[in-house]
């Protein structure tokens, strides 16, 4: 992956489909040239045991795998990373027949390098007997866990849009550069991308904190839905007065974790 990351050529910018760093936004600085930009999938088999499940979905699922921008210090003015060296963003082509995130092919190749790797993942989609092609974006994470344990990682992914309304945000990062006189680094950049796919907004602060929050508020969603519906059904009063004590414990709960 040497030669396509440090190519250099006039020609035009790569694309995965109609979607480039340009149209996500991203600096001119940051884009691969087109005529460097094809990643061969071979590439991503030979560094890694891989089962024949995934080899298959590998061959049949992603059309083509294209660099589309590499945001370093150098093209971003952002300082060095201390974590993350460098953010690529990865174009995943899915075939005719494929529709969903390919999440074990992003695990798979995130999962070879130390940069951070953004995926825009693109697809065609049959709307009103014509196609449209969209376009979500998709990063793979370390949770938050215990130190010593090993980390476990999740691909996270942003919801299909038009391909054309697909936006990376890394302004909000370079502006916090000047405002701040330690200066913003890519590892900030990391976050911020990040926050973006996952929660939808461009502070990355505090982020694996503001992950686990939102997961135990859809898990406490999910048990007051349940208790709800549980207290509904049940004719025992005293089933009924045990239900009502949960439900009301876990909406405490979720009231506290919204306010935070």
């Amino acid at each position: 992956m040497t030669d396509v990351l440090h190519g250099s050529g006039s020609h035009g910018v790569a694309h995965c489909g109609s979607v480039s760093a340009l149209t996500l936004g991203l600096p001119a600085a940051t884009a691969v040239p087109e005529a460097r930009a094809r990643l061969p999938k071979a590439m991503f088999v030979g560094h890694a045991q891989i089962s024949a499940k995934l080899k298959q979905r590998l061959t049949n699922d992603i059309e083509s795998i294209t660099m589309l921008a590499l945001l370093r210090p150098s093209n971003t003015g952002l300082a060095a990373g201390a974590r993350v060296p460098e953010v690529l963003v990865i174009g995943l082509r899915l075939s005719a027949k494929a529709v969903l995130v390919p999440t074990e092919v992003i695990e798979l190749i995130a999962a070879q390098r130390k940069s951070g790797i953004v995926f825009a993942v693109v697809r065609d989609k049959p709307v009103d007997g014509g196609v449209r092609e969209e376009c979500t974006l998709a990063v793979r994470r370390a949770l938050p866990g215990k130190a010593g344990h090993l980390p476990v990682h999740e691909v996270f992914a942003d919801v299909w849009q038009p391909a054309h309304e697909v936006m990376l945000d890394i302004d909000t990062v370079r502006r916090a550069k000047s405002d701040d006189s330690a200066g913003a680094s890519i590892d900030d950049l990391w976050s911020s991308l990040c926050a973006q796919i996952i929660l939808g907004v461009p502070d990355g602060t505090d982020l694996d904190a503001r992950i686990v929050r939102r997961a135990q508020i859809s898990e406490l969603e999910m048990t007051i839905d349940k208790l709800t519906r549980d207290h509904q059904r049940a004719k025992d009063a005293d089933q009924r007065n045990e239900i009502y004590a949960k439900l009301h414990k876990a909406k405490q709960q979720l009231d506290t974790l919204r306010a935070q």
